[in-house]
């Protein structure tokens, strides 16, 4: 089996830290765990330095969001394997192994995912990653288990073990080598739909992104950034966009990109109405975040994209319409 490490990103998460590193360290004794710490400014090291000492603890000079983060942390880590657990996971008894075995199985593999279901609802699954994610022709995000805002209730559905598009950045299993050749994550995205973008270039790049339904944790979710935060919807419209500038094949980038920026207009004032007035000047913001990374964002795009980059078409209209 190959080397694992357990690299939880930690900022001002001591009780997250004390709900769930106890249950980390039950089941997986595979793998070394880290706590990478993004400059906290609560106890949380100090409280793992006393209560679990077989954690090594890597310690950042800044808070530089969840792709900034792990990319500074994981320079200091030498496993083959990286998985990103999120400090607001549940794992069970034997999560490790079926995915290990995958890796050994298929060298073509770079990442996995594990099925995520909710910790407050267990019998659902999970909105951040659900059974796998998959994006539609115009770039939108969505999930096996998960469209948009519906949930299904997991029933065995998706047992499986799959090629995907996406995996989950809330418990995301790498390999080292594959991590590194990408160059980390993009640590401009800060936080949200980073591991997309990663999954993307890999794609690209002719490596493939599983999911292992022979594994499941629990996510709470909103752990560090509650799911109504307008900063929340600015990160998520404008890191899309710019994965789509980044990794869209030529042939499309130069009818999607406009299309999605007066979808994204409509979706605003929805926002603005459900949600209140700050979530669409969290949209508006969010374009002109994306004219700001514009020229470096095409500096950045993949010397080769794939066509077939999605699963199905239409996917907003389908859903809502």
């Amino acid at each position: 089996m190959p080397t694992l490490a357990i690299a939880i990103l930690n900022w001002n998460g001591k009780k997250w830290l004390e709900k769930f590193l106890p249950n980390v360290l039950e089941y997986s004794d595979e793998a070394t765990v880290y706590v990478i710490d993004n400059a906290s400014t609560d106890d949380s090291v100090a409280f793992v330095e006393k209560y679990f000492p077989t954690v090594k603890i890597i310690i950042n000079a800044k808070n530089s969001g969840f792709a900034g983060g792990y990319n500074e942390g994981l320079q200091h880590i030498n496993e083959e394997i990286y998985c990103l657990l999120n400090s607001d996971v549940e794992v069970t008894e034997n999560w490790i192994t079926p995915i290990l075995e995958l890796f050994e199985k298929n060298p073509d593999i770079a990442a996995i995912q594990p099925k995520i279901r909710a910790f407050k609802n267990s019998k659902y699954f999970e909105f951040a990653g659900a059974a796998g994610g998959m994006i539609d022709h115009l770039g939108y995000p969505y999930c096996r288990g998960r469209v948009f805002e519906t949930i299904e209730e997991d029933l065995g559905q998706y047992d499986d073990e799959t090629e995907i598009f996406w995996a989950t950045g809330c418990a995301l299993f790498i390999r080292r080598e594959d991590f590194w050749k990408m160059k980390g994550f993009d640590e401009r995205f800060f936080a949200h739909q980073e591991e997309i973008d990663l999954c993307w270039r890999l794609k690209n790049a002719g490596r493939k992104i599983y999911y292992c339904g022979k594994s499941t944790v629990f996510h709470v979710g909103g752990g560090t950034l509650n799911k109504q935060s307008p900063q929340k919807t600015f990160l998520n419209f404008r890191n899309n966009l710019t994965m789509l500038l980044k990794n869209l094949p030529t042939s499309s980038l130069f009818w999607i990109i406009p299309l999605r920026l007066v979808l994204d207009g409509i979706a605003g004032i929805y926002f603005g109405m459900k949600d209140g007035f700050p979530h669409l000047i969290a949209v508006l913001k969010a374009h002109f975040g994306f004219y700001g990374m514009f020229a470096e964002s095409l500096k950045l795009r993949s010397k080769h994209q794939i066509k077939d980059y999605y699963q199905t078409k239409w996917l907003i209209f389908k859903h809502f319409l």
